[in-house]
C-alpha cells in the first residue's frame, strides 16, 4: 500500500539568541514524586485587538499544558510584580524571585501582510538571570492551537531534558449505551481533548486503536459483518481496508516501529498465536505455535524484541521473544495474571495490566522483567498507552459499580512514578486509549 504523508501547516520555526551554557535550571524527572516547578508566564503581548486576541489564547493554552503535566505550576499572575508589555526587554529578575518563579515565559504576536503569525517567546532561568532559549513560529493564524502546544513542548523539553509531548493526539473508544447493547465508536482528539471527532458511526463494534508511526494511519479491530478482522484506517481521508484476509478471528493489531508491518493474533478453534504481515509484500508469517492463548504483541522500539502474553506457563503472563519468534523468555513472576504488555518508546519498560486479588493495577517493569512497580489501580484499569516520551501513561479507568448501576468508564493520564493522575476529559464515556507520536 502506498503512505501519504500528509503536511499539516506550513511553518518557519527560527531558533535565537545564543544558549548561555551556565544557565542550568533543569528539572529531575527520573525520581520519585517531585514538587511542581514554579514558573511564570508573561501574558504573550499583541498589539492590535486581533493580535492580542490570539495571544490570549496561546497563553490561556501553554499554562494549561504545562500545569496539567503535573511538573510545573504557573504561578497566579495576581501575585506578578513585572509587567512585561515589550519582548525584548530584559525581564526584571529581582521581581520574579520574589515570586519564587524558577523560570519566565515571555512571548509575543505579530500579523504578517500575508496573513500568517508570527509567534515568538523566550524562556530565561530567573536566579541565573540569563536567556536559556528562544524560538520563533511562522505559519497561518488557524495553527495557534499546534504552535501553543510545540511552545510548551520546546520548554518541557529545554528544562527537564525529555522531548516533550503535547503536540499529540488521542485515539480511543467512545462508548455509549446501556451495558448489553453498548455502541463503540472510534474517536480522535487532541491530547487536550480539543478538535474531537468521531471516525466511525458506531454500526459496528471497534476495539484496540493503536497508531502508526506515520501518524496518518490506525489499525484496530472491527467486527463489521460480525466477523471479526483487523483493519486500516487512513485518518485524514477515513479510506479503510482490511490487513489480509486470513481465515478464522484476526484482533490485537499493532503497527511495527518502522510502519511497514503490523503485529497481530490469529485465532482458530480456540487456539491463538502471534503474526506478522508485511504491509508492502502481504507476507504473513507465524511467530509462534504454542497450543493455547498467545497475544497483545507489542515490539521493542527498535524493532528487535516482541512483548506479548500467553498462558503458555498456565496463567496468563508477559513473554519477550525475539521479532523472528526466537528465544522465548517469560518475564513476569510476581502474584497475580498480566496482559496487555506495551513496550515503552525509550525501551526502558514495558507497561501492563495485573489482575490479583479482585483488583486490576497498571504496572511497569524492565525487559527483563526486574524492579515490577504498580502505578495505578481500581475495580478495572486496563489497556496502558504510553506518550511518545515515555515519561507518561494513559490508561482506561472503570469506577466501581454503585446500586446495580454500571461504574463510568473513562481514560486518565498518570506519570510514570504514580504521581499526577489526571482524567482526560471526552464527550462520551471512553476506554482503549492510543497515544500518537509527536505531529510533524
Amino acid at each position: 500500500m502506498k503512505y501519504i504523508k500528509k503536511i499539516f501547516f506550513s511553518f518557519l520555526i527560527f531558533f535565537f539568541y545564543i544558549i548561555n551554557v551556565n544557565a542550568e535550571l533543569k528539572i529531575d524527572i527520573t525520581s520519585g514524586y517531585t514538587e511542581p516547578t514554579p514558573i511564570g508566564i508573561n501574558d504573550f503581548i499583541g498589539f492590535t485587538e486581533e493580535e492580542k486576541d490570539v495571544a490570549k489564547q496561546i497563553t490561556k493554552l501553554v499554562i494549561a499544558d504545562l500545569n496539567n503535566s503535573g511538573l510545573f505550576k504557573v504561578i497566579d499572575p495576581k501575585a506578578y510584580i513585572q509587567r512585561i508589555s515589550n519582548p525584548n526587554i530584559m525581564p526584571k529578575f529581582a521581581d520574579w524571585k520574589i515570586i519564587n518563579a524558577q523560570a519566565l515565559i515571555i512571548g509575543s504576536t505579530k500579523l504578517e501582510t500575508n496573513g500568517n503569525i508570527r509567534i515568538e517567546f523566550r524562556l530565561w532561568d530567573v536566579f541565573a538571570e540569563q536567556q536559556m532559549a528562544g524560538w520563533a513560529f511562522n505559519t497561518a493564524r488557524s495553527n495557534w492551537r499546534q504552535i501553543s502546544h510545540r511552545i510548551a513542548d520546546k520548554v518541557y523539553e529545554r528544562l527537564t531534558g525529555e522531548i516533550g509531548y503535547f503536540d499529540t493526539r488521542i485515539a480511543y473508544i467512545a462508548e455509549s449505551g446501556p451495558a448489553k447493547k453498548r455502541i463503540k465508536r472510534l474517536a480522535i482528539m487532541d491530547q487536550d481533548g480539543a478538535n474531537h471527532r468521531f471516525l466511525t458511526n458506531g454500526t459496528n463494534l471497534v476495539l484496540t486503536p493503536r497508531f502508526s508511526p506515520s501518524q496518518q494511519e490506525l489499525t484496530y479491530l472491527s467486527y463489521i459483518g460480525r466477523i471479526p478482522r483487523v483493519y486500516l484506517l487512513d485518518i485524514e481521508t477515513g479510506k479503510q481496508e482490511i490487513v489480509g484476509d486470513f481465515p478464522g478471528m484476526s484482533f490485537a493489531p499493532r503497527f511495527s516501529p518502522f510502519g511497514d508491518q503490523v503485529i497481530m493474533s490469529l485465532a482458530s478453534e480456540g487456539n491463538s498465536d502471534i503474526y506478522s504481515y508485511n504491509l508492502k509484500t502481504n507476507i504473513r508469517k507465524q511467530l509462534t505455535t504454542y497450543r493455547g492463548i498467545d497475544t497483545s504483541p507489542s515490539y521493542a522500539p527498535n524493532g528487535k524484541k516482541i512483548a506479548f502474553n500467553s498462558d503458555r506457563g498456565g496463567t496468563p503472563q508477559i513473554y519477550v521473544m525475539n521479532s523472528n519468534g526466537k528465544k522465548i523468555k517469560r518475564i513476569s513472576f510476581g502474584k497475580g495474571n498480566y496482559s496487555t504488555p506495551v513496550w515503552s518508546p525509550r525501551g526502558d519498560y514495558i507497561a501492563f495490566t495485573k489482575f490479583f486479588n479482585k483488583t486490576f493495577y497498571i504496572g511497569v517493569m524492565t525487559p527483563e522483567g526486574k524492579g515490577e512497580r504498580i502505578i495505578a489501580k481500581g475495580f478495572l484499569v486496563e489497556g496502558p498507552t504510553w506518550t511518545p516520551n515515555g515519561r507518561m501513561i494513559g490508561y482506561t479507568k472503570k469506577d466501581y459499580p454503585v446500586k446495580k448501576k454500571e461504574g463510568k468508564t473513562r481514560i486518565f493520564l498518570i506519570d510514570l512514578t504514580g504521581f499526577h493522575e489526571k482524567e482526560i476529559i471526552t464527550p462520551l464515556e471512553a476506554s482503549d486509549p492510543a497515544w500518537s507520536p509527536l505531529l510533524d
